[in-house]
């Protein structure tokens, strides 16, 4: 999962919204580990007509089963409404095979 807001958010809203949304999928109980690094920002990326990262999120499950769960987390509709009200950001989704 790939988290970019439109502005600047504060480091504490930031280490918020992403408590907030790894309880939302732990809490699935799909989830078998989870992993989170912010973007390393780079000279020139704001020239680039892509989405830049904020943060990536990384959610292990075992299978597809378990994946299906995370796209109906019951908690996570909440977090993003209440944090999209906040400070509008978008992601980009990619599910895959391990990477290693």
């Amino acid at each position: 999962m790939i988290v970019s807001f439109a502005e600047a958010i504060p480091d504490t809203e930031l280490r918020q919204y992403l408590a907030d949304i790894e309880k939302a999928m732990c809490d699935t109980g799909a989830v078998e580990d989870f992993a989170v690094r912010r973007h390393i920002r780079m000279p020139g990326e704001d020239a680039i007509p892509a989405l830049v990262a904020t943060a990536i999120l990384q959610f292990g499950v075992a299978d597809e089963a378990a994946l299906a769960r995370l796209f109906a987390a019951p908690g996570a509709h909440e977090v993003i409404q209440k944090w999209q009200a906040r400070y509008p950001y978008r992601v980009a989704w990619a599910n895959h095979e391990p990477l290693r």
